[in-house]
């Protein structure tokens, strides 16, 4: 009952150590292959994996809209502020002043901020997790899954071979976690946790349970009830008019 969707890149072969069906795709199309499958076969749960620079560069445009779609689904990315697979190359993560291979004299662009970003574009769980801190992010990734509606999780995942800026040293002194009786639901708290903190949190920041999922909102817009697999929705030709069409490409 578990679909595991990965990309391309280092975070991309955690596909092949799961028991599960899977599918390692194209770079950045991660999202809209693992949103397929989750549509066509709503009984399956599906986990799409990134790493930040197939979530946040080539793969952005599909990230954006998946979370302002909100299919009933998990995304979890591997963020090591770094293109780990190609060598060490700045990501849209990497720190000002980083120096890499495309940015000799550091990099002089802003990081995006993705939890910011998701809030923005309408995601209805935005979390954040260290790979480290196993414990937590179970809970999270339980959270998420649990969740109706598109989950997005970030999780830093030092890089010991080309970042040794954003090291584990690093993370233990900068990352915080949200404290006690925090209210995940008050989007302008979430929102100013994250400016406050410069995005270097982790827990579950912001969720909203009055969203519809896409499949609900879909079925409410046919009329039906119930959500139920696109496929089901294909609309089928007679025989006749099959033959007609084929027909006009011999």
């Amino acid at each position: 009952k578990l679909a595991v969707i990965s990309g391309i890149g280092c975070s991309s072969r955690i596909g092949g150590y799961f028991y599960a069906y899977g599918a390692h795709t194209t770079h950045g199309r991660a999202l809209p292959y693992a949103q397929g499958v989750k549509l066509a076969n709503q009984d399956l749960e599906v986990i799409a994996c990134s790493g930040d620079g197939d979530a946040f560069a080539i793969g952005m445009g599909h990230t954006i809209h998946a979370f302002k779609r909100n299919v009933n689904m998990t995304y979890v990315v591997m963020d090591n502020h770094v293109y780990g697979l190609t060598k060490g190359q700045a990501s849209p993560r990497s720190d000002i002043g980083f120096v890499t291979k495309t940015t000799p004299r550091g990099a002089f662009e802003s990081p995006l901020s993705v939890c910011e970003t998701a809030i923005a574009a309408g995601a209805t769980f935005v979390a954040q997790g260290y790979m480290i801190n196993r414990a937590q992010l179970v809970e999270l990734i339980q959270k998420a899954m649990d969740h109706e509606g598109f989950s997005f999780i970030n999780v830093f995942s030092p890089c010991v071979t080309y970042n040794k800026h954003n090291s584990y040293d690093w993370f233990k002194e900068h990352l915080v976690e949200l404290p006690e009786g925090y209210d995940p639901t008050d989007r302008a708290v979430a929102l100013k946790t994250l400016g406050e903190t410069d995005g270097l949190v982790t827990g579950v920041i912001y969720q909203d349970t009055t969203k519809p999922s896409f499949e609900k909102a879909l079925a409410a817009a046919n009329g039906g009830p119930h959500p139920r697999p696109l496929t089901e929705d294909v609309v089928k030709p007679d025989q006749a008019l099959f033959d007609s069409l084929c027909n006009q490409f011999k």
